[in-house]
């Protein structure tokens, strides 16, 4: 049957599951389309070939680069008809170069034949232009997703968009993941003492809330408002008890670091023992880098799903890879099995952090 065969078991039941003789672990599962095959830009290589690793499978063999005149070309450099594809490509910094290999790449697999098409995007842009909130403004998220779907992609594979709601601007399937499960797991291992999970700003409390829930700490909410469109702004109160306490204060994103910076000055003058900063997506733009050296925070624990430059590491930073979080709904997406199971069952949970 075109499109549809039999998987190795080694790769594609659990790369990690037994393959002796025993009838109860050894299962072979049947994919939806051909064999599983990833390519990656330039945004993220070391992501794409971690998730490679974590599957044990090679990395596909693709030209992507850019013409002295700035045109991207690409080509795919190895056969893809009907297989089921995935291109990993976080849309960070150069955000935009970053979008066009993603759309000409997906272009390049469509026109290769391939049988379905993925875009596995771990950090998605312009999430913040979801909405009209001001007049004759666009609604670039909704932009980029139609050019996603125009340019080939069959389904997205993201995690922790910055609205949830763009999701709904896509009509082809979204997986959205989250990486709060990964970073609480790091976050246990430190010596936190007495904790509170403070949100940067009353948008990200409902997330917030899920940190707290899993670190089994109250929750603390900054209220926060914006004062104009260059991403600065102005943290006013802090909902809350803070005094005394290891202040852990998360968001889904740093980029200039104001909202974090006003955050910390909050709860220094709220009397809190320590502070520790945590986010899924570190942008890192501007001043954020010198901001958080400069600035009382303890440890800056982090996830690798942008690609951070050596000049913005810190010594204080901790990064947490998403590659097994990627590679396991990888595996099963390309075997039709459920992706929700690995956040409802503590013990899925567990096979994915702890690699």
């Amino acid at each position: 049957m075109v499109g549809v065969e039999w998987c190795a078991a080694r790769a594609f039941q659990h790369p990690h599951a037994s393959l002796g003789g025993d009838s109860e672990t050894e299962v072979v599962e049947r994919a939806l389309y051909g064999d599983l095959s990833i390519f990656t830009g330039n945004a993220h290589p070391a992501l794409a070939k971690a998730v490679c690793q974590y599957l044990e499978i090679e990395l596909g063999q693709a030209e992507v680069f850019e013409f002295s005149n700035e045109n991207i070309f690409v080509k795919i450099n190895e056969s893809v008809r009907e297989k089921d594809v995935f291109v990993i490509q976080p849309t960070c910094s150069p955000v935009n170069k970053s979008i066009m290999e993603l759309l000409i790449m997906l272009d390049a697999l469509r026109r290769a034949s391939a049988g379905r098409i993925t875009a596995v995007i771990p950090y998605f842009a312009y999430g913040r232009t979801d909405k009209k909130d001001q007049p004759r403004v666009p609604i670039t998220a909704r932009l980029l997703a139609d050019m996603i779907q125009v340019a080939g992609a069959h389904r997205v594979l993201t995690i922790d968009l910055h609205a949830g709601q763009v999701q709904g601007f896509f009509n082809i399937p979204v997986d959205e993941l989250t990486a709060v499960g990964l970073l609480c797991e790091h976050l246990r291992r430190l010596e936190l003492g007495e904790l509170v999970v403070v949100s940067s700003d009353i948008g990200f409390a409902k997330r917030a809330r899920n940190f707290a829930e899993l670190l089994d700490a109250p929750l603390a909410i900054i209220e926060k408002r914006r004062t104009g469109n260059d991403g600065t702004s102005e943290s006013l109160t802090l909902i809350g008890e803070v005094r005394g306490k290891t202040a852990l204060v998360v968001d889904d994103e740093i980029d200039r670091a104001s909202s974090l910076m006003g955050a910390v000055e909050v709860l220094q003058q709220e009397g809190a023992r320590d502070i520790i900063a945590c986010c899924i997506h570190a942008v890192l733009s501007g001043p954020a880098v010198d901001r958080i050296r400069q600035a009382p925070i303890r440890r800056l624990v982090t996830t690798d799903t942008i690609r951070l430059d050596p000049a913005k590491w810190l010594d204080k930073m901790d990064i947490v890879s998403v590659a097994p979080l990627l590679g396991e709904a990888i595996s099963r997406i390309h075997t039709g099995t459920s992706v929700g199971e690995m956040f409802r069952t503590p013990a899925m949970q567990l096979k994915f952090i702890s690699v």
